[in-house]
């Protein structure tokens, strides 16, 4: 009997999913009843698709595919659109799949993680779809879970003052992250959420994968479009990421601003000596000082 790869999904799942009564175990069904649904993931890659093809017309389909059923006797799938593809690319009649009875929300869930679980996620798009699967699970919208996590790290630097990380959404969060076993939620939110608002040209950029995510970093602090753009063309020839930090505080340095004559006068006068100087040179600055003191006290 063929033996199958277990899906790494599984872990995110609950066990009645996969095991329970909503679960009818692993089965055959044809590649024309299979229906893709609305996928988080935007975009395929042609050779590395092809490649897949190659292995499935040669192995066939090595992990099962998660379905539910239809009305109409298809099946819309839930995890492993990439594996349907290849096998119809492969000429393939059947497939393996897991046929599991599971409303919107927990299919959501299921494609948001078969998502997160792509070799080839740029982080662009795991931090979109690790806020997506955030937002299901707590009933919010994305924006307001970036506002959760902020107000979270704020807690955690003291800045605030009323509690958010005791509440049940908090743990949620920490939950979350600790079954992705990619970072922390604290990570994310320093490293990843300034990735959401980048400029256009370098967030393309970024999700084409020509920049990696630290330079889209620094190039969002260049906030001149011309230079910006120029500066990405570099990177994406292979400026080195020392060069491009070095050429970001180049364009960043703020002018220092330019201290008023009077108060440098003022400076000066304070740490004068007049009895250091020589006495030609002392009896000029005395002088001064005297007019100085003149107009002074016209205005008294």
């Amino acid at each position: 009997m063929k033996r199958y790869r277990e899906n790494p999904i599984a872990a995110f799942l609950p066990k009645e999913l996969l095991e329970g009564p909503k679960a009818t175990g692993l089965q055959e069904v044809a590649v024309e009843d299979l229906l893709p649904r609305s996928q988080p993931r935007r975009r395929f890659e042609e050779a590395s698709l092809r490649d897949l093809a190659e292995s499935v017309k040669a192995h066939g389909v090595l992990e099962p595919l998660l379905v539910r059923p239809l009305e109409d006797g298809k099946y819309e799938i839930l995890a492993g659109e990439r594996r349907y593809r290849a096998a119809q690319m492969a000429g393939l009649a059947e497939v393996p799949v897991v046929v599991l009875e599971v409303d919107d929300k927990e299919a959501r869930a299921i494609a948001l993680v078969e998502n997160l679980q792509r070799e080839d996620l740029n982080p662009y798009e795991e931090t979109v779809g690790i806020l997506d699967l955030l937002a299901l699970e707590l009933g919010k919208e994305r924006e307001e879970v970036v506002g959760l996590l902020h107000r979270m790290a704020n807690e955690v630097k003291g800045k605030v003052t009323h509690s958010a990380m005791g509440n049940p959404e908090a743990q949620a969060v920490e939950a979350l992250f600790k079954k992705l076993g990619r970072m922390t939620w604290q990570s994310f939110v320093q490293n990843r959420l300034p990735l959401l608002t980048l400029p256009e040209d370098v967030r393309e950029a970024l999700e084409e994968g020509s920049i990696p995510y630290v330079s889209a970093l620094e190039l969002k602090k260049v906030k001149d479009d011309v230079a910006r753009k120029a500066l990405l063309e570099e990177v994406k020839a292979g400026l080195s990421s020392r060069e491009l930090k070095r050429r970001v505080r180049e364009l960043t340095k703020k002018p220092e601003p330019q201290r008023a004559w009077h108060r440098e006068v003022a400076t000066r006068l304070a740490k004068l000596d007049l009895e250091a100087l020589p006495p030609e040179r002392r009896a000029r600055v005395e002088e001064k000082l005297r007019e100085l003191l003149e107009v002074l006290e016209e205005g008294a």
